[in-house]
């Protein structure tokens, strides 16, 4: 059987037989092996030979890992491509390194997606996929700098020295003496990764999606073919259901989002909306906040004591992190989008999406049928985990909810006797948003007053200029 590597040269194991292959004459009969393809090298020219292997990642999906050989002339060279296809959102991933274990998380880089190292001031355009730990990504940037060094010290000293200075920091970085440091991989397709791990706390391990700008829609071969349905007046009515074309993401064939102005009493309106495709039954839901942007933040906490608290209603915003302390679960901004549904639909979202990631797809939830990249420590803290999440969904266990969402729009449904008030069981609290959350929300640059005045003196410095 011919062996497999993967982009950071690690042995790839074949794809394991399902349970049901082995007969009872202990015949392999579902066990696919390493698919091979008789191709052309491109240093050569000669033929040689492509290898592929479909194999799932934990913690997120399937991909397609391709190893080309030649041995005519020793030419070597690895990629991975996704299996699925382009996601509805794009996705950003920003991982904190603390210390020298956070190297060796796994990283799958798709050929649309955009790597940054923030601290070292590097980023490498889309291009080939990788498979990796940030380690070797970090080392595989810093050596490719390195390789053109000679070149760039006789043809333009300048960046010789500037680049000098960034492979010298990457080196301090690769042997921890730089720490902490932030490794960023956007990927308009998302079908980009960082794995995640159960430990991390806000701020240690983020994502976020992201709706593409038509500019990425145009470089990804997509469309945009959204209309809007409104009234005479131009104006959405409320808790009217409007439907209005679309492309599936998942498979481009026409279908159709439904759309729904719904009025929170004591809140706000919202937008809820759904995409659902016939042809391969995709299906999403989103919900947008509507109205002005706050002046302030909003830190909501909910003491979850009983049946009747799973079934308030609650909306988390596509801004707000969710914590539950008892539950060691902490959901960042971006990763679910916006949600309206109850404090138990909420929590068994969370859990239906882990486990997805986490066990393998054709496995049963809670059954031994796991990756086996999982450590058996590993393992057993992520049974433990939902143990403890499933207890809390069931009403077996007492629990806090804790929403911070910097653009206040998230809400939690009050039981309290009189409209509009809290009851016993909640805390709601104002905050100052900090520089960073007003920079990630695009408001520090936010002018919506006298901007007249200051295009009006940029016009006279021009003209006295000139």
């Amino acid at each position: 059987m011919p062996e497999l590597f993967d982009p950071i040269g690690q042995k790839v194991d074949h794809v394991a037989p399902t349970a049901e292959a082995n007969g009872a004459n202990g015949v392999e009969e579902d066990f696919q092996p390493v698919e091979e393809i008789e191709s052309l090298c491109m240093n050569c020219h000669e033929n040689g030979m492509t290898r592929l292997l479909l194999t799932k990642i934990p913690y997120f999906r399937e991909i397609i890992i391709m190893s080309f050989s030649c041995e005519k002339c020793g030419f070597q060279n690895n990629e991975i491509q996704s299996a699925g296809t382009f996601q509805l959102k794009g996705v950003r991933y920003e991982l904190r390194l603390t210390a020298m274990a956070d190297y060796e998380r796994q990283v799958v880089k798709s050929d649309t997606a955009t790597v940054k190292f923030i601290e070292l001031d590097v980023e490498v355009p889309a291009g080939r996929g990788q498979l990796t730990n940030v380690e070797g990504l970090l080392t595989t940037i810093v050596d490719d700098l390195e390789a053109g060094q000679e070149q760039r010290k006789e043809q333009a000293p300048e960046v010789y020295t500037k680049v000098e200075e960034i492979i010298t920091k990457g080196r301090a970085m690769l042997a921890g003496e730089a720490f902490p440091f932030r490794l960023v991989v956007d990927d308009p397709a998302g079908n980009s990764f960082i794995s995640p791990d159960m430990r991390d706390g806000v701020g240690k391990w983020e994502k976020r999606e992201y709706l593409r700008t038509p500019e990425q829609n145009e470089a990804l071969g997509l469309t945009d073919t959204v209309t809007t349905g409104l009234d005479d007046d131009g104006n959405i009515v409320p808790d009217q259901i409007y439907q209005f074309p679309a492309s599936c993401p998942g498979c481009m064939h026409p279908c159709t989002t439904n759309m729904k102005m719904v009025d929170i009493p004591h809140f706000r309106q919202v937008i809820i909306m759904n995409t659902s495709c016939d042809d391969c039954g995709y299906k999403s839901n989103d919900v947008k906040t509507g109205g002005e942007i706050p002046d302030k933040g909003k830190k909501t906490t909910l003491r979850v004591k009983t049946a009747v608290d799973l079934a308030r209603d609650i909306l988390k915003g596509e801004s707000c992190t969710l914590e539950c302390p008892e539950l060691n679960l902490s959901v960042n901004p971006g990763t679910l989008g916006g949600r309206f549904t109850t404090v138990e639909g909420l929590l068994t979202q969370v859990r239906d999406d882990l486990r997805n990631q986490i066990f393998e797809a054709d496995g049963e939830a809670g059954s031994e049928r796991q990756s086996d990249s999982l450590s058996a420590a590993e393992r057993q803290r992520w049974t433990d985990f939902f143990a403890g999440l499933d207890k809390a969904i069931s009403g077996e266990r007492e629990f806090t909810i804790v929403m911070t969402d910097p653009l206040a729009g998230s809400y939690v449904q009050s039981l309290a006797d009189d409209p509009g008030k809290l009851d016993d069981q909640m805390t709601e609290e104002e905050y100052e948003r900090t520089e960073e959350e007003e920079e990630e929300l695009g408001l520090s640059d936010m002018k919506v007053e006298g901007y007249e005045e200051d295009v009006k003196k940029e016009d006279d410095e021009e003209m006295k200029d000139s």
